[in-house]
């Protein structure tokens, strides 16, 4: 099973994801993707159990926080500033953004 970043994202992982490039970044979200595809698809015709569901909580979360720091990294780069100062927020800060 993969590594569910928490809702506070300690130091070490900070600087992980910032260290990330946009080829990074959008690799990591297509993974994560279809990890989510495999667990959706898995649960047809039989729904998902409490651990199932919980992973797909965590998939969904990460996948908003990826994308966020996607985000953040084009603007920062798009207005001449430096995208690895992008940092991944906090899920409930990013989790009710629109797509």
């Amino acid at each position: 099973m993969r590594t569910i970043l928490p809702t506070v994202v300690p130091e070490a992982e900070k600087r992980r994801l910032t260290t990330m490039d946009d080829r990074d970044v959008l690799a990591r979200i297509d993974e994560l993707v279809a990890e989510e595809h495999e667990l959706r698809d898995h649960a047809v015709g039989r729904g998902l159990d409490d651990a199932e569901r919980e992973r797909l909580s965590a998939l969904e979360e990460q996948l908003d926080r990826y994308w966020d720091l996607l985000r953040q990294r084009r603007a920062r780069e798009e207005y001449g500033q430096d995208p690895d100062a992008a940092e991944p927020r906090p899920v409930d800060e990013v989790e009710d953004f629109e797509q």
